[in-house]
């Protein structure tokens, strides 16, 4: 029903973003026979977001998801130094197989895309690691119109060019939305249950400069550039606890990447970063590089200029583990344009670099001194050696590249249960409110910023958040009855 001043809205269900776990949640809830609508603010048919744009790979703490249970939940312990809500992990590595079965009754392909365990489960056809961003007809833009198909079919629907703007309560029950479909146009919606899916706030300045760094124009936007922790502040405006927002996952990219968009998404420079050293202006470290690009870019973040590091490395590694990656940095990334000095000494390099020479003479001698005794962790501050290897900084010539941080989703938002239901600041559900992927925290950071796993994370936490709200209907599925209804 429109009228001249609210479009109104009646559903069961209505979430709040159309990327993968908005479509999750709504479509295997419309599966098991509620009325859903989902609202999402982008008009296009194609409308950019994070899923749309990813890699594809379904995978959890980079290890394999056909893996028991509770070893791959003991992982995503691991990696976040047990940071991570340990029912959060148990449900997500409990239901990693199903949430990848139940996809590919959908329709989504799957294949192989590399050696590793954790490449096993890749959209098919896949997005390939490449200069720019050639997402249409591959990837996550093949699984967003897929689910989208398959949603319209069921008689659910994606709402495109709907803002939303806070959520309705009826006493302690979350009981709908409002929202904005042009500047004088208002919508309102009535629903038995919200679901939370709109991403994290990775692009939002104000919300970045609170939380991940102060100066946040200093970050590489290595994302769709539409996650603006909407659904985040809705949430909080109703009593929702937060975890630490302080973290995210992303890449070391060149410093160029701030204004030249061949050298985001990729190539990284990860393995320059992590198998040498990273320097502040002053030619110190200041990061454990052993911890790989994502911790990397998490410190580059929290520098007093995130755009004023630079990666210091020798031909060994340029020629060793700079070639390592399908788009490797060797050869591609300054092919793409990134800026690299390349000196026959060290006293050179740092003059090139505007660095004072003889601290980065100091560093990169003690730092070899450390590595050829196998006492790189005793360094100040650690460089850990379990995951990466530390390289010396010996074959002339010396290369330094300016380097940033890209950031592709904050890891923390809004705290959640294993149903996906928003927890209050007291711990307690809110009644019908859900969130799922991006805009929940439990999964993923710590002092390590451990990397979980986006995809797989959106996926269950969307798939469960559905279960659980069609369940609180009394609804049992007809089409679907191989797959069992989650209530643990």
């Amino acid at each position: 029903m429109t009228d001249d001043i609210i479009r109104r809205y009646t559903c069961d269900l209505a979430v709040v973003g159309a990327g993968l776990a908005g479509l999750a949640s709504a479509l295997r809830a419309t599966e098991l026979g509620l009325r859903v609508l989902v609202f999402e603010k982008n008009t296009e048919d194609q409308y950019l977001c994070n899923s749309r744009l990813t890699g594809g790979i379904f995978h959890l703490a980079l290890s394999s998801i056909e893996d028991p249970a509770q070893v791959i939940a003991s992982r995503i312990q691991a990696v976040t130094d047990n940071t991570a809500n340990p029912e959060l992990s148990q449900v997500v590595a409990q239901d990693a197989l199903r949430l990848i079965r139940w996809l590919e009754q959908q329709g989504i392909r799957f294949m192989r895309s590399g050696p590793e365990p954790w490449h096993t489960f890749t959209l098919s056809p896949p997005s390939l690691p490449q200069i720019g961003r050639h997402w249409n007809g591959r990837a996550g833009d093949v699984m967003l119109r897929t689910l989208e198909t398959r949603l319209t079919q069921l008689g659910g629907q994606i709402l495109r060019g709907h803002q939303t703007e806070s959520l309705l309560m009826n006493g302690q029950q979350c009981a709908g939305l409002t929202g904005l479909l042009s500047h004088d146009t208002a919508f309102q919606v009535q629903a038995a249950a919200v679901v939370i899916a709109d991403g994290g706030f990775q692009a939002s300045m104000s919300e970045l400069k609170k939380h991940i760094t102060l100066q946040p124009e200093q970050l590489c936007q290595r994302n769709a550039q539409t996650g603006m922790g909407d659904g985040l502040r809705m949430a909080q405006g109703i009593g929702a606890a937060v975890t630490a927002l302080d973290q995210f996952y992303g890449h070391v990219l060149s410093r160029d990447a701030l204004h030249n968009d061949n050298l985001w998404p990729y190539p990284w420079a990860d393995e320059l970063a992590r198998s040498g050293i990273v320097v502040n202006p002053a030619g110190k470290r200041f990061a454990d590089e052993g911890l790989g690009g994502v911790f990397i870019a998490n410190q580059l973040a929290k520098l007093p200029n995130p755009s004023s590091a630079f990666a210091i490395f020798d031909q060994a590694i340029w020629d060793g583990p700079g070639t390592l990656r399908t788009l490797s940095a060797n050869p591609y990334i300054q092919r793409a344009g990134a800026t690299i000095y390349q000196a026959d000494t060290l006293e050179e390099l740092a003059s090139q670099c505007g660095l004072p020479a003889q601290a980065l003479v100091e560093e990169v001698l003690h730092f070899n001194e450390a590595v050829s005794q196998k006492q790189a962790e005793s360094l100040q501050p650690r460089r850990s050696s379990g995951k990466f290897a530390p390289w010396p900084i010996m074959e002339a010539p010396f290369y330094a590249m300016p380097i940033v941080a890209g950031i592709t989703y904050t890891m923390g938002g809004i705290r959640i249960d294993p149903h996906s239901r928003v927890l209050n600041t007291e711990g307690l559900p809110i009644a019908g409110c859900y969130a799922a992927g991006s805009c929940t925290g439990g999964l993923e950071g710590g002092p390590r910023a451990g990397y979980t796993g986006g995809l797989m994370k959106a996926g269950v936490t969307g798939l469960r958040a559905g279960e659980h709200a069609a369940q609180q209907r009394g609804l049992r599925s007809n089409s679907q009855a191989d797959i069992r209804l989650e209530t643990a």
